[in-house]
């Protein structure tokens, strides 16, 4: 499975799980139970649309590219273009 296909597969079954809406993904690591893809989803629509709040999520799938977790590392507003 390439990467193209492990990400497509962790963002679609991360939000058919979570009704997210993912707005894209910014990280893929090899881990030694398969890989972690770090996926931003739409968490509350707000006007003006900088004021979204977007979750930061870490996406767990096996080798065979089947979820085995998440969690929400952090929440915040489209606006900000700070790291931490």
């Amino acid at each position: 499975m390439n990467t193209n296909e492990i990400m497509k597969k962790a963002w679609e079954d991360f939000a058919k799980l979570t009704k997210v809406t993912v707005e894209r993904a910014i990280g893929l690591v090899e881990t030694k139970e398969g890989w972690t893809v770090t996926l931003e989803g739409l968490e509350r629509r707000a006007i003006p649309d900088t004021m979204d709040i977007l979750g930061i999520y870490d996406v767990r799938v096996d080798k065979e590219c089947k979820l085995i977790g998440f969690e929400r590392k952090r929440l915040r507003k489209r606006g900000e273009t700070e790291e931490e």
